[in-house]
């Protein structure tokens, strides 16, 4: 029997806190939507470039009450963790649109996989390799 118990949570190094980090992915990045979520990616150049990407959620009341944007977030957080390393040295901001919420109750985790999975081949192209990186 698998084992039910989410992946490990992200460390704080691969999280996305400060409200300017938010802002500076949106600002100056790319984005990618579908009808359930927005991805917003930028690279980064700094120092910490080498580093794993960082990772921030946003999950509006439009999308529901407090338990049903946890569960939205919930869902995000194990979708992100299949694609994270697909994406080096970018921070990742993921917005989720009202259907998300839909999608969250009707299929779980495979729909909201399948919708970040459509997303992530959408942002492909833009983000660097992570071969090309070394």
């Amino acid at each position: 029997m698998p084992d039910p118990r989410p992946a490990a949570p992200r460390s704080k190094r691969g999280r996305l806190t400060r409200s300017a980090d938010f802002e500076r992915v949106f600002r100056k990045g790319r984005s990618f939507g579908n009808r359930h979520l927005v991805l917003h990616l930028f690279p980064r150049d700094d120092a910490d470039a080498a580093r794993d990407p960082r990772v921030g959620l946003s999950v509006s009341r439009r999308v529901g009450g407090a338990v049903e944007r946890n569960l939205v977030k919930r869902l995000l957080r194990e979708a992100v963790n299949e694609h994270v390393d697909r994406f080096p040295s970018v921070d990742l901001v993921l917005v989720a649109r009202p259907d998300a919420l839909g999608v969250a109750e009707r299929d779980g985790l495979a729909g909201i996989a399948d919708a970040l999975r459509e997303l992530v081949d959408k942002a492909a192209p833009v983000v660097p390799s992570p071969d090309a990186q070394s």
